[in-house]
């Protein structure tokens, strides 16, 4: 029947604008703690509500950075964030860092709800360009890590310690070649002071030996002259 058909078409889209509504109310208050399990389970790491948001507890509560703190300039940018539901959007919200305005600049609120489903796709969705912290891992790849994409001193170890090789290439080249040069002067320097110290010691050979020489042949003159006075005349 054509009434039905109709009535089957509206679904999806009523469904749809009662989980954007379900969605908005449940922000007032409630971050989405499907993502921060995710990255605890993948990671193995402890990781809180800081990772997204400026307060480590959340956005519920009465402190800096948490929704019942805010001004109402604050409260104004806070539902511009909420209302863009499309990528590309300018998004400065008070109660997210930087790195939960740029999931949201990213992705839109639209595609981050779909996502709340399965939270190992938000690193694929969020790609590999983005690199907040500028230490060359992405923030999808820290995301995934349980590091922080804000701190620069955040990150795999092994992949921190790379990256700062190539960042700092040119410096750890001049210092390996100082050391090497320093190393080759020292070595030249003991191999001149090493030859100094045995010229040194021959020459005092042979200056003892010079002396034991003249001595005898002084103690010889002595004993002929006393010899010849003891002869007389």
């Amino acid at each position: 029947m054509p009434g039905m058909g109709s009535v089957t078409h509206g679904k999806p889209a009523a469904a749809w604008l009662m989980v954007m509504s379900l969605a908005l109310v449940g922000q007032t208050a409630f971050g989405y703690p499907e993502f921060q399990q995710y990255v605890q389970k993948s990671s193995g790491r402890t990781v809180n509500c800081a990772l997204c948001h400026e307060h480590p507890d959340g956005p519920e509560g009465l402190k800096p950075g948490q929704i019942g703190s805010l001004t109402a300039e604050e409260m104004d940018r806070l539902n511009r964030a909420r209302a863009a539901f499309q990528p590309g959007q300018t998004v400065d919200s008070p109660i997210l860092n930087d790195f939960g305005d740029a999931i949201i600049r990213t992705l839109g609120k639209q595609q981050l709800l779909l996502l709340r489903q399965s939270p190992e796709k938000l690193p694929a969705a969020l790609g590999t360009e983005s690199d907040l912290d500028q230490d060359s891992i992405p923030d999808a790849d820290e995301y995934v890590a349980g590091t922080h994409p804000l701190d620069p001193n955040s990150g795999q170890p092994w992949r921190l310690f790379l990256n700062n090789l190539k960042r700092f290439a040119f410096h750890v080249a001049m210092l390996v070649a100082a050391t090497l040069f320093g190393l080759y002067g020292l070595n030249n320097f003991l191999r001149w002071f090493e030859a100094s110290a045995a010229e040194t010691t021959e020459h005092g050979l042979e200056d003892a030996e010079a002396f034991r020489r003249v001595e005898t042949v002084t103690h010889e003159a002595s004993r002929r002259s006393r010899s010849a006075a003891e002869a007389g005349p």
